[in-house]
């Protein structure tokens, strides 16, 4: 892809994401991703009703009448983006390559977090961590990131979250709301890690996968390629041993990621390539609201 089609590229995704952002996450972004605690705004007389532990004794000294301390959310934000880069994210059998639907879901988020004033920084991870942009503000910084996505070129394929994790964990001390952008085809358990990290941070994980990946269709003799690993093969999809043998180690590795999601008190949604990502986002705004 050359400079000229990246900068097409980014232009597309700008126009859609922020559309998005602005017209429908604003609202359910702001109530679902809460600012890190409460921080004093003034002082105003006591109404009844008012918590008592609230009062400003010296305020109320001066003035002998009672006054109580008026405290506002702290709305800013850092987020932190965990993208995967892996070889298994160039695949899409639907409208889209896994990585694309990525991209487009990373800047959503990216532009809904910067309308409420909040930090965005990027890790690119494969097995390691690829990349690491701090959090900044502002829609240059969001143009620079999408233009990483399209044309970054990982050393790496294959998958290992949890490296990431501890990177993350190091390089952001105070805590921020993390999502990490995957297929979570990993060949390392990362629980231990996921379940550290989530204690420090605030962790979503959105799982991107193409219908292949849950289920082979009867088209006959096909030829695959682990992208992560290059080896290739045919199979029979015409067996249905073979597609039943695929559709239950999806159904087994999911639940397995569904349970090292619960107990590390991780939210987490599923969106395939050929389904709506704006619903899903929609839905899991919801759900932390």
């Amino acid at each position: 892809m050359n400079t000229q089609e990246i900068i097409k590229k980014v232009r597309k995704i700008e126009i859609k994401t922020r559309r998005l952002s602005s017209n429908i996450f604003a609202g359910q972004y702001h109530s679902a991703f809460k600012g890190r605690g409460m921080a004093f705004s003034e002082v105003r007389e006591y109404q009844f009703g008012d918590d008592v532990r609230d009062i400003d004794w010296n305020v109320t000294a001066r003035f002998h009448k009672p006054y109580v301390k008026v405290f506002e959310e702290e709305r800013e934000l850092t987020v932190m983006l965990l993208i995967d880069v892996s070889g298994s994210l160039d695949f899409g059998t639907r409208q889209q390559l896994k990585a694309e639907m990525v991209t487009e879901i990373a800047a959503t988020l990216a532009f809904s977090a910067i309308q409420n004033n909040d930090k965005i920084g990027v890790i690119f991870f494969s097995d390691k961590v690829e990349k690491y942009i701090p959090p900044q503000k502002g829609r240059k910084h969001i143009l620079y990131i999408i233009r990483e996505m399209l044309d970054f070129h990982p050393e790496s394929n294959k998958t290992d979250l949890s490296e990431t994790l501890q990177f993350l964990s190091n390089v952001i001390k105070r805590r921020c709301t993390v999502f990490v952008l995957s297929d979570f085809y990993t060949r390392n358990s990362f629980s231990q890690s996921l379940t550290i990290c989530s204690k420090k941070h605030d962790v979503v994980a959105i799982q991107v996968y193409d219908p292949f990946d849950k289920e082979l269709p009867n088209i006959g003799l096909m030829k695959i390629v682990d992208a992560e690993t290059g080896h290739e093969q045919y199979i029979d999809t015409s067996s249905k041993k073979l597609r039943t043998a695929h559709s239950t180690y999806w159904n087994n590795r999911q639940m397995e990621l569904i349970d090292t999601f619960n107990k590390s008190n991780v939210d987490n949604i599923s969106i395939a390539t050929n389904q709506d990502y704006v619903k899903s986002l929609l839905m899991l705004f919801k759900q932390r609201s």
